[in-house]
Formats: C-alpha cells, structure tokens, sequence
C-alpha cells in the first residue's frame, strides 16, 4: 500500500465518474481510478504545496491516475532545506531511500531485526512511514563503513560466498 486506496489494481471506479481534484482553479477533466483524495493525501498536498484541492461538488472522492502520480512522486522526493535553496549544493549527505519499494515481508524483517515498537496491524505505507523515521535515526559512520566496504570487495570476503562453500583463496 502507498498511502492510496486502491483495493483491487486494475479495477476502476463507474466510467462516468472524473476526478475531484480541482487543480489551478479548474475541476480536472480525466475519468477518476479507484484511487481515494484521503485526509493523508489533503496532508501530503498541503505540505508539498501542490495546487490541488477537492471539488466540494463532487459526489465522489475518487481521483485520476495522473493526480496520483503527481501526489506520489511530491511525496516521494525529499524538500531541500531553507539552507540549501541559497546555496548550490544538493542533497548529496542523505541519499533517499524508498522503503515503499520493499515487499511488506522485507519491512517485518528489517522491524523484526531491529525491534521497532509500533501497533499491530499496520499497512504497506504506514509501515513503511514508521520504518523511514527509524532508518534515518542510524548513525553510519561514513569512513568506517566505507573503509570495510572496499576491504571486503578486495578481500572477496563476502559472507554469502563462504556460507555457500566458496573458497576465497581460489581467485
């Protein structure tokens, strides 16, 4: 899940509905999917400042495939700080990663693995949310890692390669 209600993938809302959203003052014209304008997704529009809105006149809350990839992709990229928009620098000290991308197994893992307290019963998004702010709580020691990276890619000292019986001192 990413935060959208879609239930099934590839099934659609009536043909006869359009989206709700009103974008630059104009309602949007493209047939509404099966994807829902919820109060997460109001939040997420307001805090990226997208120019979208709900067309109170709308009988429904269903929006277009194009709206939901425009939310998605706002929700995905990571906002410069104040900081960084007066100098030339990019956001290259955190890399982005997307949780959202992992199988929900992957993610009871990592929660597993890394004994993160959170309630019963989370979807794909929410679960996902909760394990970003835990992700980005690890402290990496750069250079450390870095240095153990390039020892072990020279030393072909790959714990996957000795559990399956592969001798190193063959190369």
């Amino acid at each position: 899940m990413n935060g959208f209600s879609t239930g099934e993938e590839d099934s659609r809302g009536p043909t006869d509905q359009i989206c709700c959203l009103i974008e630059n003052g104009d309602r949007c014209s493209k047939p509404a999917g099966n994807a829902s304008y919820s109060k997460r997704i109001q939040k997420t529009v307001a805090q990226r400042r997208l120019n979208l809105g709900i067309d109170n006149n709308a009988r429904h809350n269903y929006i277009c495939d194009f709206h939901k990839m425009i939310i998605q992709c706002a929700r995905n990229k990571r906002r410069r700080k104040d900081s960084e928009d007066d100098s030339n620098e990019t956001d290259t000290d955190v890399p982005e990663v997307d949780l959202y991308q992992l199988q929900v197994n992957t993610l009871r893992r990592y929660k597993r693995h890394y004994k993160v307290p959170m309630r019963q019963g989370l979807n794909k998004a929410q679960l996902a949310d909760t394990l970003m702010k835990h992700f980005k709580t690890i402290p990496v020691k750069e250079k450390e890692v870095l240095t153990f990276f390039i020892y072990t890619v020279k030393t072909n000292a790959n714990k996957l390669d000795q559990k399956n019986g592969i001798n190193n001192d063959t190369n």
